[in-house]
């Protein structure tokens, strides 16, 4: 359990996407450091706050409703709080979404984003901003070494709605850097999960199932491309390379990763393990998971974050596996015990 501070250490720090994995686990951190921290949402008609709802006594922890696609909410937000630091983590970031809905998409990444730096610039230019990037913005990029993956430098060759706005997202970030003199970073993030990771993403569906077929409420699992390769870290260690960014005298841009592929058969190997079960008895290949144009690899080179930052994973990929399925088992008995499960 975080130990959170109740007194003001003086900074105020604002995070879109508060109530997303990233945005609840960055909150954690700065009320711990003692921030005042603002924490955006957007309004939605169920509730949806389960990984914040935790902070609410906090007296160092508000939440105010948001939209990217409002810029007089930016305004009003920056205005009233002159915030220090500024974390954009908000998004529709499910990438086989975006082929679905790639305007709202694309104008939610790339148009929230710009008006966040256009508001910073013109209301509170001492603000430090933090843009969330994304390793999806390589794409099907061959410019990488083998051994050591992607770096700040590799040509990004975008294969989805989502990592076309997110490049935009990223490019304008260093537009208003270099034009304007902005302290605006971005954390080329590779993938990363946790057990507040979004039930429609890969691991956790992986994880929720097996601890649903080990309960006996589940008997099939279906998945998309098992041989898609990916660099998965720890969410909770990420958002502490976020917040050492905006630490430093000077912005830039690092890629976050623990330079280790696995493909999604791995994670599977290694949640199935850890359930005692054979995952080959229950995984059903469905044609409906593959998307129209499929990231093959991605493998990160955080040398520089490293280096400069001081940065380090602390849990690879068989520990986060093992992590997030005795979180979803905890969480399944509970609600076995409290007779709420849907089976």
């Amino acid at each position: 359990m975080t130990a959170f501070a109740n007194e003001w250490n003086g900074k105020t720090a604002v995070i879109t996407g508060v109530n997303g994995q990233d945005g609840s686990y960055l909150a954690d951190m700065l009320v711990a450091k003692g921030y005042k921290t603002i924490g955006l949402k957007r309004r939605t008609s169920t509730i949806s706050t389960g990984r914040i709802d935790h902070l609410y006594e906090n007296p160092l922890f508000k939440l105010h409703h948001y939209d990217l696609t409002d810029s007089a909410a930016v305004s009003h937000i920056l205005m009233q709080y002159q915030p220090d630091e500024f974390y954009n983590l908000a998004a529709q970031s499910h990438v086989a979404v975006s082929f679905e809905i790639p305007e709202y998409t694309s104008d939610g990444i790339a148009g929230g984003t710009l008006r966040i730096l256009e508001g910073i610039r013109s209301l509170s230019p001492k603000t430090r901003y933090y843009q969330a990037s994304s390793s999806e913005m390589y794409g099907d990029s061959t410019d990488y070494d083998p051994a050591l993956g992607y770096n700040e430098n590799s040509r990004m060759m975008p294969v989805s709605p989502y990592a076309v706005a997110k490049l935009h997202a990223h490019h304008m970030t260093r537009v208003y850097r270099n034009a304007y003199g902005l302290h605006a970073s971005s954390g080329i993030l590779f993938n990363h999960e946790s057990p507040r990771r979004g039930e429609t993403f890969v691991t956790r569906k992986i994880t929720m199932a097996a601890a649903r077929i080990k309960m006996g409420l589940q008997k099939e699992l279906h998945l998309g491309n098992l041989g898609a390769k990916r660099d998965w870290g720890f969410a909770g260690d990420y958002v502490e390379a976020m917040w050492l960014m905006l630490q430093q005298p000077e912005a830039d841009d690092y890629v976050i990763a623990t330079q280790h592929t696995h493909t999604v058969r791995e994670f599977l190997d290694v949640v199935f393990e850890e359930a005692g079960l054979d995952w080959h008895k229950y995984v059903v290949i469905d044609p409906k998971y593959f998307r129209p144009n499929e990231v093959p690899f991605l493998l990160g080179d955080p040398a520089k974050a490293k280096w400069k930052l001081g940065w380090q994973p602390k849990v690879d990929m068989r520990l986060l596996a093992k992590i997030m399925f005795k979180s979803d088992m905890a969480e399944l008995t509970k609600q076995m015990q409290g007779g709420i499960v849907v089976v």
